[in-house]
């Protein structure tokens, strides 16, 4: 291939967004996938993603949603395609366990983000497809809702290419030293980011690997009730259920009601089909019985297996290589990146430019565990 000034390694939101702004900004971008952006196995496929702001006591991640949010309605205004829905976040603060969620309310007071706190009389009232016997109250984010992940990916794909990016198929892979090859040559460019994801890890296994641990997610999509609107997201929000290790989006486009039982399981990012394991299918209808009773007996009609890598903090990785200084690392916990990857993308374009240099909680070095109320994600 003839040199790029900048090449980017990964077709997802991240990869796809950042090289959209480097390609703005002027520089000759191509981006590298080994299929075809948008493709099933990537962490950016499937119908939706989650946005909001909750990010317990963490302001940082807070204010980068709100102006990705933001972002994405710009994006959504020049492309014509519908990104986004804004039909709200509902965070059930389970009895007992509310440090994160009575953290966020704390942060959304100092950030200005707009929100009520409902009681269990007011989610019923308000929300009665939940089951809410088990909640202290809820936080409800009205201006949160959700992306439609694939069409996201698409649409910033066209919007590159109409800037005069350049898009190539090919696996790239690290020798010894972790350079990074195509095609058995060293990749030559002024700046190469590398945004693969979960694929990060085992291309670099000495830098990224030791900081990042790989998991599988299983996504059901169940039909909602003959002639009811009620699971439609013109009537249900979004909702994050961290005493059940679980999360969801209603009914969007006609998906079905999207509810994953968050129980991290192992995958071969290479050789393991994406298919959802069986037992999945059990634990999930058991959680919708429990939160979600009048979904009881409707039949999954979709599903997803994706997968996300996770750092140790949940922090972002921004950084660069430390033996080769135009390799810079983009991404890092895929698990709350979607809904960031706008403002994520104009950051890392700015690293990779040296305009500034990168935050320290986005450096490889110093990672520990954070607890849940630390933690952004509440993980």
């Amino acid at each position: 291939m003839s040199k790029s000034s900048v090449i980017v390694v990964g077709g997802g939101i991240v990869g796809v967004m950042t090289a959209l702004t480097l390609q703005r900004r002027g520089e000759a971008v191509t981006l590298i996938d080994r299929w075809e952006p948008g493709h099933s196995r990537a962490s950016s496929t499937d119908y939706n993603r989650v946005i909001r702001a909750i990010s317990g006591r963490d302001e940082f991640y807070t204010r980068w949603a709100r102006e990705s949010r933001l972002r994405w309605l710009e994006l959504q205004t020049e492309s014509g395609q519908n990104l986004m829905y804004e039909c709200g976040a509902l965070i059930l603060a389970t009895a007992g366990h509310c440090d994160w969620e009575d953290a966020t309310a704390q942060t959304f007071d100092r950030v200005g983000v707009p929100y009520y706190k409902f009681g269990r009389s007011d989610i019923e009232s308000r929300f009665p497809q939940f089951k809410v016997t088990d909640i202290e109250y809820a936080l409800f984010e009205p201006e949160a809702g959700m992306l439609m992940a694939h069409r996201c990916v698409l649409t910033g794909l066209d919007l590159f290419r109409k800037a005069g990016g350049k898009v190539q198929r090919g696996r790239v892979t690290t020798d010894g030293s972790e350079r990074p090859m195509l095609d058995g040559k060293p990749l030559e460019a002024d700046l190469i980011i590398i945004a693969t994801g979960p694929w990060m890890a085992d291309m670099f296994p000495r830098t990224i690997k030791p900081i990042s641990t790989v998991v599988g997610v299983n996504v059901l999509y169940t039909s909602t009730p003959d002639g009811s609107e009620d699971f439609d997201m013109s009537r249900m929000p979004c909702w994050i259920d961290h005493g059940q290790r679980s999360f969801g989006l209603p009914s969007s486009e006609g998906s079905g009601v999207k509810a994953a039982v968050v129980i991290p399981d192992k995958i071969d990012l290479d050789n393991d089909e994406r298919l959802i394991r069986q037992e999945t299918l059990g634990r999930t209808r058991s959680y919708i019985r429990h939160r979600l009773p009048g979904l009881e007996g409707q039949r999954v009609v979709d599903s997803k297996f994706n997968q996300i890598i996770l750092t140790p903090d949940t922090h972002f990785i921004v950084d660069w290589h430390p033996e080769h200084e135009n390799v810079l690392f983009a991404g890092g916990c895929s698990g709350h990146l979607f809904k960031h990857a706008p403002v994520f993308a104009e950051f890392a374009a700015g690293v990779g430019l040296k305009d500034f240099g990168t935050a320290d909680r986005f450096k490889i070095s110093g990672r520990r565990k954070l607890s849940p109320k630390e933690s952004p994600s509440g993980r």
